[in-house]
């Protein structure tokens, strides 16, 4: 049975975070536009609209989780919860502090607890680990995006 209440608080959260994030780097978008781009680097207005479609699809992944009763459900969310404080710090790191190496190892971490989350969530109910398997190839792009801006503006 939907829990209409706890799905949209459940998408609240990732979207909060993901808007508050975007946010805090929005000055720092000039100075990303100026920079040397890896080659199949999209347009800057493609972000916004990915990254949204990713937390709501985290928000109805993490309402799965959250509304089942299985023992594993404690560490699914604390895996989950890691992630998305991590997923927030990134943009901070490359767009504010311009940081790209370190962003790069950063989003590397990220990429591994979004991986073991997808394992957790998969345990407890399939359909919301698959809804995570956008996030991780957007992150694999992310990375290799991350890591070309490193070296062509080093």
């Amino acid at each position: 049975m939907l829990k209409l209440k706890s799905l949209i608080i459940n998408l609240l959260i990732p979207l909060s975070v993901g808007s508050l994030a975007g946010f805090l780097t929005m000055d720092s978008m000039k100075v990303y536009k100026n920079l040397n781009q890896p080659s199949f680097a999209p347009p800057s207005l493609l972000f916004p609209i990915v990254w949204t479609a990713l937390y709501i699809l985290m928000g109805i992944s993490f309402y799965m989780v959250y509304e089942s009763n299985l023992a594993l459900k404690s560490k699914a969310l604390k895996v989950y919860a890691l992630q998305l404080m991590l997923n927030f710090i990134w943009p901070l790191i490359f767009f504010n502090a311009q940081l790209y190496l370190f962003s790069f190892i950063w989003l590397i971490f990220i990429w591994c607890l979004v991986l073991w989350m997808i394992i957790l969530f998969y345990k407890i109910k399939p359909l919301s680990g698959y809804l995570q398997i956008p996030y991780l190839l957007w992150l694999t792009f992310a990375a290799y995006l991350n890591i070309g801006v490193y070296f062509l503006n080093k």
